[in-house]
């Protein structure tokens, strides 16, 4: 039978991890930090020793999901790394920022480590297939399916079905469905939300600053932004790069992308802020560019508009709680309808949902009866026959 040890992101937002393993083999899918967390709970908590992960693999370059890397790293992981080429190259940016100082100086990833694979394909461990699928949440994030001993386990990692960007790959059908639950029951869909923000920015076209992640929504924001502005010069390379990665885009915006981006201005950290819309990443203010820019935005009094995940105590969390600063949420994750769609989609399989709080979870289940709400990191699931059985004995 195959079990799935819950190692972050159940029951909150952020450190998101799994391990599944069938008893002889064990997978680690994702291993995320928790931004504004402290001691333990920065790190996801580890159902096994190290020793005894057979591969990891990494769905996307986002901090909660490959920021504890150089962590585990300092614990003597020493197996495989899967992750595709552009998770690969947009990870030194994401771990210079959020893993440990110390951690990424001795113990870097290691080339050897590092196994690439294109998303869509199916990879071997031991008597364990894991299926890849893109993830419709940045270029080379996907989703995993682990089946082994006549069952299925899929971890959705984060996803996005209807990203006016970025195509997603159908989700199998499973017995065991870990689940993208970011938002709840929110049922607005991503096109409303993005026509809120093309308004908003409309009306502040005369300077505005957008934080945002370096992948994945900055290439939603500037497709969602219809009059000229500017970006952080850093930026430029990697969001050329994603647009232009093989099959990432969906064709018909590459050729849009590509001619917004090409007559962006380049803005510099200590220059005056532009008389224009400016993108700058992270999207929370914590690390990055954005950190600066917004101290200097709030000195000015510059409108600010956040769209994302916001942590307690973050720079941006501060200044929409002062009124500082507008929040509208670029949908990056699946709504309600999204999510009632992959569940029938999978099969109405039982359900656990990750990277949100209880109260979001509980609001879930009033649409999707199958969702197990008590799920919460430290505890594991076995599935046996048409039943999930739920203990913990995590150490």
């Amino acid at each position: 039978m195959l079990q799935v040890d819950l190692q972050g992101g159940f029951g909150e937002k952020g450190r998101t991890s799994i391990v599944v393993g069938d008893g002889s083999t064990r997978v680690m899918l994702d291993a995320g930090i928790k931004v504004g967390a402290t001691g333990g709970e920065y790190y996801p908590l580890l159902a096994h020793p190290v020793s005894e992960i057979d591969a990891l693999f990494i769905s996307h370059a986002h901090e909660d999901h490959i920021g504890a890397l150089c962590h585990l790293l300092r614990q003597g992981y020493a197996g495989p790394i899967y992750m595709t080429e552009e998770t690969h190259t947009e990870m030194p940016a994401t771990l210079a920022q959020y893993a440990d100082a110390a951690d990424l100086a001795d113990f870097p990833p290691l080339a050897k480590q590092i196994r690439l694979f294109r998303p869509g394909e199916t990879l071997a461990v031991g008597a364990l297939n894991v299926a890849t699928g893109a993830s419709g949440h940045v270029v080379g994030g996907v989703w995993f399916s682990v089946e082994g001993a006549g069952q299925r386990i899929v971890y959705s990692a984060d996803i996005v079905p209807e990203s006016a960007v970025f195509p997603m790959q159908p989700l199998p059908a499973c017995d065991l469905l870990v689940l993208d639950a970011s938002y709840g029951a929110d049922p607005i869909p991503g096109a409303e939300r993005a026509r809120q923000i093309g308004e908003w920015v409309a009306g502040y076209a005369d300077g505005c600053l957008l934080p945002t992640p370096l992948s994945g929504r900055s290439l939603e924001l500037i497709a969602a932004i219809g009059v000229p502005f500017a970006i952080e010069a850093g930026m430029r390379t990697a969001l050329s790069a994603q647009i232009l990665a093989p099959d990432a885009v969906h064709r018909d915006r590459v050729e849009v992308l590509s001619e917004r981006l090409n007559v962006a201005h380049d803005w510099t950290v200590g220059e005056p802020l532009p008389a224009c819309p400016l993108l700058v990443h992270d999207g929370m203010g914590v690390a990055g560019p954005s950190r600066p820019a917004l101290e200097a935005a709030e000195t000015a009094a510059f409108p600010i508009l956040l769209s994302g995940h916001l942590p307690a105590g973050s720079p941006g969390a501060r200044l929409v709680d002062e009124g500082k600063a507008a929040w509208i949420r670029m949908p990056t994750h699946p709504t309600l309808p999204e999510n009632i769609a992959l569940w029938e989609a999978a099969g109405r399989p039982r359900l656990i949902g990750h990277s949100c709080d209880a109260a979001a979870l509980d609001a879930l289940r009033q649409h999707i009866p199958a969702l197990m709400t008590g799920a919460r990191t430290g505890d594991t699931y076995q599935i046996n026959e048409e039943t999930i059985h739920a203990h913990s004995d995590f150490q």
